[in-house]
């Protein structure tokens, strides 16, 4: 009889236990529903912007908007606080500025394993975008278009770093083209567009 009772109590307890699994199994697929849908339903996004904080001992700023121009991302912006002459100017691989030289914002962004070379060139850097050119008061404008950058899949830039350089880049030195220290460094991300 105590057996008996075992068993049954065991019962009790194994459908108590599948019943709460297929609960929890209900909730987590409930869950996953909406989340699903939002990202089946989520627009592309269109724009992305990068605010420039200077590294230390620099006093460059700027702001970078990114926005998708057809089949291309045409960017354009301010750089203040330069060096008269050339800077280069790179994607990053991580969107982390927090470093006081920058350099946590790693190397350039080149998810293809490419040479380092002119945004013009057939191979290059994905994070590779040339030079941006300072007038005598220290202020570049910015104003090119890339077919190479992306808002989406493993080539997206979103969540990257955007970094200018103390110096020119030399456009074929591996791997950074030679443009010396960080001096400014920013996150590019979502755009708010309302």
């Amino acid at each position: 009889r105590a057996t008996i009772n075992q068993m049954k109590n065991q019962m009790n307890l194994t459908k108590t236990l599948t019943g709460v699994a297929l609960l929890a199994l209900a909730a987590t697929m409930q869950a996953q529903e909406p989340a699903e849908k939002a990202s089946a339903t989520a627009k592309p996004v269109e724009k992305a912007i990068a605010v420039l904080h200077p590294t230390k001992g620099s006093e460059t700023t700027g702001t970078i908007t990114f926005e998708k121009d057809g089949d291309s991302v045409r960017v354009t912006g301010e750089v203040r606080g330069l060096t008269p002459g050339k800077h280069g100017f790179h994607v990053h691989e991580f969107g982390d500025c927090s470093a006081p030289d920058a350099t946590s914002a790693g190397g350039h962004f080149n998810p293809t394993d490419a040479p380092h070379g002119a945004p013009a060139t057939d191979k290059h850097h994905i994070g590779d975008l040339g030079n941006i050119e300072a007038d005598d008061s220290g202020v570049a404008k910015v104003d090119m278009k890339a077919d190479f950058l992306k808002f989406e899949g493993p080539t997206s830039i979103l969540g990257r770093g955007l970094i200018v350089h103390a110096d020119a880049d030399d456009l074929k030195s591996q791997p950074t083209g030679d443009a010396g220290g960080r001096v400014a460094c920013g996150v590019i991300g979502v755009a708010n567009t309302k």
